[in-house]
């Protein structure tokens, strides 16, 4: 399949991350292996932001972030992120 966030050919999710509309948007559009980097930036934003993600405002938020992660090229690292690699 080709992914959108990769403009390439990945190998496909085998399921829906998630229920609804994003659900099968992610399924037909995105990658296994973008959808594990969509998960990485998650758990960063929920460090950074301090979040806890089963409040609405974290959940509206996180939801906001990951698709403007995977379907755009807008996404950022959240201010203040410091590389514990470097």
């Amino acid at each position: 399949m080709y992914c959108q966030k990769l403009k390439r050919e990945a190998e496909a999710l085998e399921k829906s991350p998630m229920p609804g509309e994003v659900g099968e948007r992610i399924l037909k559009n995105i990658s296994k292996e973008a959808w594990q980097l969509w998960l990485a930036q998650q758990t960063m934003i929920i460090n950074e932001n301090r979040l806890t993600p089963f409040e609405p405002e974290a959940r509206a938020l996180l939801k906001a972030e990951m698709e403007k992660f995977l379907f755009t090229d807008e996404a950022q690292t959240p201010e203040g992120y410091v590389d514990p690699a470097k």
